[in-house]
């Protein structure tokens, strides 16, 4: 095996969809991986098949206190954060909270190690564009005051914060812009499109479209999405820099392919759209292939397919005994 190229990184948000997927694709590229999670939206599940290998140690912790690692570490990827609509409107102090006291943590964290800083950003900080697609010099069209605000806004921010570290401090940071990214280990729950639609689509429930269904989305197979973050990491640039699939479709083609794929007759139902739910998101990536020569391979039919077959075998799991 080669060496890698970071010996001993951080991930904040490990246990989370897309961070255990970054500890487990560092592991594979022997790096020693340290994985920090306070479990509000992450699980520990998606990190299990980990816990016996040497070279990975998870902990738990509130990245908003204190924290701290002892030895040398090479990389900080910052991705702990509610993601998903339903997880930051129900935690909405603890999602601004770590992007601002948790940014602040990892940042130190990363300064005093001399480590290389990713701060995983999201599509979101463009709000509802008015530029389509949206490159990284658009500065968005976000409601400051809104029920998404605590999400957006904690990221907008964390940007900033990242910023002056490198500005102010010299720290050697950069800033991931991710867009809609899937795949197996989503929580059918999680209130995001395809997960609910898969969900719905697998249960024969009716599928659940908001608004007419007009409204676009780009979405990025995660293994796609890793090796972007990863890519962004071993380079020199700060970004910001988009990561996801130019590829965009209608939520209502979505709920459509979804229902195909998984043979089912579900109907399709439309129900009231969320406020400031965004009309249209497609990423201009010519940065990312430019400078980081990163480009989506995983066809979108391709990772729904691998996503449904894992919802299928999910979903006919029993359900955990509940704890007395």
């Amino acid at each position: 095996m080669t060496a890698p190229a970071h010996r001993r990184a951080v991930v904040t948000g490990g246990a989370g969809f897309l961070g255990s997927y970054l500890c487990e694709r560092l592991l594979e590229r022997g790096t020693e991986v340290i994985c920090m999670d306070n479990f509000l939206t992450g699980s520990p599940d998606n990190v299990a098949h980990l816990l016996g290998r040497p070279a990975f140690r998870i902990v738990e912790c509130d990245l908003t206190e204190f924290v701290h690692v002892s030895g040398d570490v090479d990389l900080v990827l910052h991705f702990a954060s509610a993601a998903s609509p339903v997880d930051y409107l129900r935690h909405p102090i603890e999602t601004l909270k770590v992007g601002s006291l948790g940014t602040l943590h990892a940042l130190g964290l990363a300064k005093e190690k001399g480590a290389r800083f990713v701060l995983a950003s999201t599509s979101e900080v463009y709000g509802d564009p008015l530029e389509h697609p949206q490159r990284e010099d658009y500065w968005g069209n976000v409601n400051p005051v809104g029920p998404r605000s605590v999400y957006d806004e904690a990221k907008r921010f964390a940007e900033s914060l990242t910023t002056a570290y490198r500005n102010s401090r010299e720290a050697d940071t950069a800033i991931v812009r991710i867009f809609n990214t899937y795949g197996p280990r989503m929580r059918p729950h999680d209130g995001r499109a395809i997960p609910t639609f898969i969900r719905q689509a697998l249960s024969g429930e009716p599928i659940t479209v908001a608004g007419d269904g007009g409204q676009t989305r780009s979405i990025c197979y995660v293994t796609d999405t890793v090796e972007g973050i990863l890519a962004l990491a071993d380079s020199d640039f700060t970004g910001p820099v988009n990561i996801g699939n130019p590829a965009e479709l209608s939520m209502l083609e979505l709920a459509r392919t979804i229902r195909d794929l998984t043979g089912s007759s579900s109907p399709i139902e439309f129900v009231e759209r969320p406020a400031d739910d965004p009309a249209v998101r497609r990423p201009d990536t010519s940065l990312a292939a430019e400078r980081l020569g990163w480009r989506p391979r995983v066809d979108v039919v391709d990772g729904l397919r691998r996503t449904i077959a894992w919802f299928h075998d999910k979903l006919r799991e029993p359900a955990p005994l509940a704890r007395r």
